[in-house]
């Protein structure tokens, strides 16, 4: 198990651009080439059409935030919460729960976004290399130090 735990910076790197690429694939003609399309889409989901700007920014600038790995936590965060809202709204999760096939995609997005915003980038990240904690929004260790101990 040892060997895995030392796995978990590449994982995460792993993780996280795989999730980005896949948003910007999906977010990229949302803004620049189909937006007329997908506007009118948003309009017959019941969305207001300027939701597919929102909806474009959310996964192309969150998708590169988390290939990056800057911000990863709260692009993560806003990546998951789009995921949950086209979850119930767009593929019906509450409403046929048992037809798995037609959310299984969103759903994955939206665990593994949720799971970025958890654990934060590694430590092969921008969020790193400029916070020095791996994307934990400046917090120090959560470990008890003892009054002696200095930071």
């Amino acid at each position: 198990m040892k060997a895995l735990e030392n796995l978990r910076p590449l994982a995460l790197l792993l993780l996280r651009v795989a999730l980005g690429t896949i948003f910007i694939y999906h977010g990229y003609p949302k803004l620049f080439t189909h937006t007329r399309e997908t506007m009118q889409a948003f309009g017959h989901m019941g969305f207001p059409g300027y939701m597919a700007y929102v909806s474009g920014v959310i996964e192309f600038f969150g998708g590169a935030m988390l290939v990056a790995g800057l911000f990863t936590r709260i692009a993560g965060l806003l990546l998951a919460g789009e995921m949950a809202v086209a979850l119930v709204k767009v593929h019906g999760l509450l409403a046929h729960p048992g037809a798995v096939n037609n959310y299984e995609f969103p759903l994955a997005l939206a665990a593994g976004s949720f799971a970025l915003a958890v654990f934060g980038a590694g430590v092969i990240s921008f969020d790193h290399a400029v916070f020095r904690d791996g994307g934990s929004g400046g917090r120090k260790s959560s470990r008890l130090r003892s009054p002696k101990e200095k930071d």
